[in-house]
Parts: structure tokens; sequence; C-alpha cells
């Protein structure tokens, strides 16, 4: 079978998070079943930010067992971006499905067109918080105008879905308010541990010389960076983090001058270690070396 996978980021893009992974792992488990697979998705490319996009990268890549294509994005309104290409690239490839991951995106609506057009089903995953995510609720004009832009783009991409796959029951509950419930589907998040190897020695590589623990995840306020400073801050005098670190990694998703700003007025730059845009390799190295983990979140659907 010849299944299409649309997903806004892929590799080697690999800042863009959760989505991003969902997508790969499903490529790579589909094509082990024999199946031909190809990730439809944008140029962006590694970097620290959401938004470097880069005509450079191939067109066309085979990657692991399955194939990723990508169309140029003429502009991006935050995640929202816009690559026409796409619909040409999808329209002239053959599909027996279609799989679309990220429910708001300008991808997923393509997604939707190119089944629609083909009359071949279309499979929606979101992982976004539809109608929950604090984004949703944010005095910015712009952002007002981009999610009533999305809103018909999302009511079509549901309402031509054959099935709606989401990761628990809170996100099911999102969307039984738009559409019957027996069009949706629990599939729980897996992990893939072939991926969860690494041979990098995390605290050699950083100059990390005590035990740490470990904040990972975009520096954006809805991850609740400050909560989580504000805190440490409370106890940076006490004498168990005299000998213990907090390692934050992660991506800038517009908080990371503000994260910065505070760890220097706070006078936590001996306590805190940042590392911006850490490779895959070193995410899963930190991950096994740390003594615990962090999650400060404001907000999450399925995090970790």
């Amino acid at each position: 079978m010849k299944i299409g996978i649309i997903c806004p980021a892929s590799l080697r893009a690999t800042q863009f998070g959760g989505i991003l992974f969902l997508g790969v792992d499903l490529a790579r488990e589909l094509a082990n079943e024999k199946h031909e697979v190809a990730i439809y998705t944008t140029d962006l490319d590694f970097a620290n930010n959401p938004n470097t996009f880069n005509k450079k990268l191939p067109r066309e890549e085979n990657v692991q067992n399955f194939k990723i294509i990508r169309s140029h994005v003429w502009f991006s309104i935050k995640l929202f971006f816009v690559s026409p290409g796409l619909y040409f690239r999808m329209i002239n490839s053959q599909q027996d499905i279609i799989h679309t991951i990220g429910i708001r995106s300008f991808q997923s609506f393509v997604g939707a067109l190119v089944a629609y057009k083909k009359k071949i089903p279309l499979f929606v995953s979101d992982q976004g918080g539809l109608t929950t995510h604090p984004d949703l609720h944010t005095n910015s004009v712009w952002t007002k105008i981009l999610y009533k832009i999305q809103s018909p783009m999302v009511q079509f991409i549901i309402k031509h879905a054959k099935k709606i796959i989401v990761a628990n029951e809170y996100e099911k509950k999102i969307f039984s308010q738009l559409t019957d419930e027996n069009r949706i589907e629990v599939v729980r998040n897996g992990i893939n541990l072939e991926s969860m190897k690494s041979s990098v020695n995390f605290k050699k590589k950083y100059a990390v010389n005590q035990n740490y623990f470990l904040f990972l995840g975009r520096f954006h306020r809805v991850k609740g960076i400050d909560t989580l400073l504000k805190a440490i801050n409370l106890i940076k005098d006490h004498p168990i983090m005299s000998n213990v670190k907090l390692v934050v990694m992660g991506v800038d998703f517009g908080f990371e001058e503000e994260m910065l700003k505070m760890i220097k007025e706070m006078d936590l730059d001996n306590i805190i270690k940042v590392i911006k845009n850490p490779p895959r390799e070193d995410v899963i190295a930190a991950y096994k070396e740390s003594e615990f983990l962090v999650l400060p979140s404001r907000w999450e659907l399925s995090p970790l």
C-alpha cells in the first residue's frame, strides 16, 4: 500500500518535537510492514527556532526505509507554514491513503483537499489541544486572525476524515464535541526503544560535573519555565543545591530571551546550565544520565 504521511516538519528539524517524531516513527513502522511510505513536509531546517526554512534541503530524500518529500515555505505565521507546492507534489504522486498530523497546519488542509479530490481515505492525528491549548486565548490580534482563518480549514479536515486518531481520552473528549465518537479512535503514543540508545557521554560533553535534574522542552511560556526558575530561586541557598545542577535543554519558541534574563537577574548562572538546540542523540543521553525530570508545564496533551 502507498501511504502518504503529512506533517508540517520532519527530519532534519528535530527541534519541532512531538508530532515530528510521531510522523517519523509511524513512517518507519509502516515501512517495516512492507508499505511504501512517504512523508510530505516542508523545508524547515535544524535551528534554534521554528522558522528557519532552507531551499537547499533535498526536495526528495530517502531516510531509513521511507522517503521524505519537501516543499518550500513561502511564508509563515507562527507555526502556520504556507507551502503551496505541497499540493502539486501530492496530486502528482500516488497514495492509497493519507494520514495527516497536526490538524491546524496548512499541510493538513492540503492533505484533506488531495484526499477529497482523489477520493481516498484520510486519517487525522492532532496532539495539539485543538480547542484547549492556552495559545488560543492569547490577546495577540494576529493570532486571533490566524485562528479565524484556520477554523473553516479545520472543519473541512474533520468533515472528510475517515478516522480521527487521538492520544488519550482527554483528546477524545475534545474531538467528541466536533464529530461523532464512532469516528474517533484512541491510539496511545508508543516509544521506539531503538531510538532511545545513545553513545554520547552527556556529562563529559557538556562539562557537567555534578548530578543534575533535567528540563527538556520548547522555550515557551506555556512550558512553565518561568515557574521553574522562580522555584529554583527559592531553594538556591539550601545545602542540597550545593552539588546539583538544573540542566535546561530546548529550542527558542519565543521565551528564550526572557528566560536568560530571569536566570541572570536571579543569579542562577552557577546552578543552571542552558543547552540550546541539542542534537537528538544528546537529548537521549541527557534523559539517561539525569537524576529525574521536571515538568512545570501550564498545559500538556501527552507529555514526554
